[in-house]
């Protein structure tokens, strides 16, 4: 079985300001996608055998940037729904709610459109994502590739180590960054994370 890469897209101008952005379609910075174009070397030094991407833009802007051509689609790989909290950032919400934190507190309801997502929610669609990448992973040593967005990898990181959702806290992810998710002993590991060029 092959490895599970993760990238995240690169900067934007929200994510450079901290403010929560999940379904509000955004470009890359020009630095966003600098940091996608660095990516390119760790991943063309592996066979890649499938490739999925959310539908929001600066992810898909990004997997093009890094060379992975022919991605498939994956609704499932969306950044976590901040209903309420959509656009504003960790410190202005702890004003209002002094103590909040994500991972374990969620979010606050949002329009119909968007009414936002529980951890466990967000845990779900992680796993229904790892089964359609374990299904590609499957009898081949070609790895697979996630690009999508931070805080729904870290939940599928997670997920994936067998950890509950809420347990995403504990993975710091940068814009523009490659983590490696493989097996010792047939067990899943981290075997790279917030990888860059030369880090």
């Amino acid at each position: 079985m092959g490895d599970l890469f993760l990238v995240r897209h690169g900067e934007t101008e929200w994510s450079r300001s901290g403010r929560h952005t999940g379904s509000t379609d955004i470009p890359l910075t020009d630095d966003g996608r600098e940091e996608a174009r660095r990516l390119v070397p760790l991943i063309r030094s592996h066979r890649i055998g499938a490739v999925f991407v959310s539908p929001l833009r600066r992810a898909r802007e990004t997997a093009e940037l890094v060379g992975l051509h022919g991605a498939r689609v994956d609704a499932d790989l969306v950044e976590w729904d901040y209903g309420g909290y959509e656009g504003v950032t960790t410190a202005e919400i702890q004003r209002e709610r002094p103590g909040w934190f994500l991972f374990t507190d969620g979010v606050t309801p949002g329009p119909p459109e968007h009414p936002g997502e529980s951890p466990e929610q967000v845990g779900e669609r992680a796993d229904r994502v790892l089964a359609r990448a374990d299904a590609a992973l499957d009898n081949t040593e070609d790895a697979v590739v996630l690009v999508a967005h931070g805080h729904f990898l870290r939940v599928l990181t997670a997920r994936r180590l067998g950890l509950p959702p809420s347990a995403g806290a504990l993975f710091q992810l940068a814009t523009g960054t490659v983590c490696r998710l493989g097996t010792e002993h047939g067990r899943p590991v981290i075997a790279g994370w917030n990888l860059r060029p030369g880090s």
